[in-house]
C-alpha cells in the first residue's frame, strides 16, 4: 500500500498540489494561480498533474477561510464564487475509500512548521503569515487547533487599532489593516512615498533597507501591530512560541525587531517568559507540508 499522501493548498492568488512522504518531505508538486472563473477544473487539473497514476494514502487540504470543517465546506474571501463551497466532499468523490481532512491555511502553516520547520520540539505555538493578508493557526499540545468550526488561530483579525481602517472581514483596525502588504503599500502613499504605481511589499522593504523614512515607518507600524497580535494570542492561549512567515515576513529585522520590541512591552505576564519569535522555514511548502500532517495525525 502506498505511503504518500496528497496534500492541496488552495488560496486566492494560488492552487497547489504535492505529494508527500512519511517524513514530512515533498517529492512531487505543481503550483498554478487561482484562475476566477472555472476554479474547481483548476483544482481537479493540478492534483491530476501531481497524481498522475499513484494511489494516495489519503488527502489533506489546506484551505483560505473561512473554512467550516464540520461540514466540509469552504468561503474564501478572495474566492467569491466559492461561498459554502462543498470542498471536502468534492475532492472525496476524486478519491473514492480514501480518508480526506480538511483545516484552514493558517492552521495548516503552523502546523507543517511544527512537524518540519521553525517549530519543532514546541508543545504551544502559533504560526503567521504576513502577505497579503494576516493569517494564522495554532498548535496545542502538539496537534492542530481549529476551535468549534475550525476557524481559531485567526490572529491577522486581532482588533490593534480600535478605531483604525475598516477590515475586509467586516470590523475595523485589525492587525491585517496595518501589516497586510498591501495595506503597509498605500499606507506609506497616503503618508506621502512617492512610488511607482506597481510598488508592493518588496519594494517598500527595499525602500527602507535604502534608508527612506516612510517605508521604515510603515514596517514599525506593521511590527507592532503583529507583536501585539501575538501577544494578545500568547496570553490567551499560554503559549511559548511564534513562527512568522509570509512575503511581508521576508524583509527580515524590519519587521521581526519592531515584533520583539513590542512583544517586549506586552507580553509581561510571568508565564511567557522565555516565549519566542522566529522566522518560518518552509516557505511556500508550509501549508502542503501541514494538510499532509492532518492525513498523518488522523490516522
Amino acid at each position: 500500500m502506498t505511503d504518500l499522501v496528497l496534500a492541496l493548498d488552495f488560496g486566492g492568488t494560488k492552487i497547489a498540489a504535492a505529494l508527500v512522504d512519511p517524513s514530512g518531505v515533498v517529492v512531487r508538486s505543481s503550483r498554478v494561480p487561482t484562475p476566477p472563473t472555472d476554479t474547481w477544473d483548476a483544482v481537479v487539473s493540478v492534483i491530476a498533474s501531481v497524481v498522475e497514476d499513484t494511489a494516495v494514502a489519503g488527502v489533506g487540504i489546506a484551505s483560505a477561510g473561512p473554512v467550516d470543517t464540520t461540514t466540509g465546506t469552504v468561503s474564501p474571501i478572495n474566492v467569491p464564487t466559492w461561498q459554502n463551497f462543498p470542498l471536502r466532499a468534492s475532492i472525496a468523490s476524486l478519491f473514492p475509500g480514501v480518508p480526506v481532512e480538511l483545516a484552514g491555511d493558517g492552521v495548516c502553516m503552523a502546523l507543517g512548521e511544527h512537524w518540519r520547520g521553525a517549530g519543532q520540539g514546541s508543545g504551544f505555538m502559533v504560526g503567521l503569515v504576513v502577505s497579503t493578508g494576516v493569517g494564522g493557526g495554532l498548535v496545542l499540545d502538539g496537534r492542530p487547533f481549529g476551535g468549534r468550526t475550525g476557524n481559531a488561530g485567526h490572529i491577522g483579525h486581532v482588533v490593534v487599532e480600535p478605531d483604525g481602517e475598516p477590515c475586509t472581514c467586516g470590523g475595523r483596525g485589525c492587525a491585517e489593516t496595518v501589516a497586510g502588504g498591501p495595506r503597509m503599500v498605500a499606507w506609506a502613499r497616503r503618508a506621502g512615498w512617492q512610488a511607482p504605481e506597481h510598488a508592493d511589499a518588496a519594494l517598500l522593504a527595499a525602500a527602507a533597507l535604502a534608508g527612506e523614512e516612510i517605508p521604515q515607518v510603515a514596517f514599525e507600524r506593521a511590527g507592532r501591530a503583529v507583536g501585539m497580535a501575538i501577544a494578545g494570542a500568547a496570553a490567551v492561549c499560554d503559549l511559548e512560541l511564534a513562527v512568522v512567515g509570509g512575503g511581508v515576513a521576508q524583509a527580515g529585522e524590519l519587521l521581526f525587531e519592531p515584533v520583539r520590541r513590542t512583544l517586549k512591552a506586552h507580553a509581561g505576564l510571568s508565564f511567557l517568559d522565555g516565549f519566542e519569535v522566529r522566522a518560518a522555514e518552509l516557505g511556500g511548502e508550509a501549508g502542503l507540508v501541514g494538510a499532509a500532517a492532518l492525513v498523518r495525525q488522523a490516522g
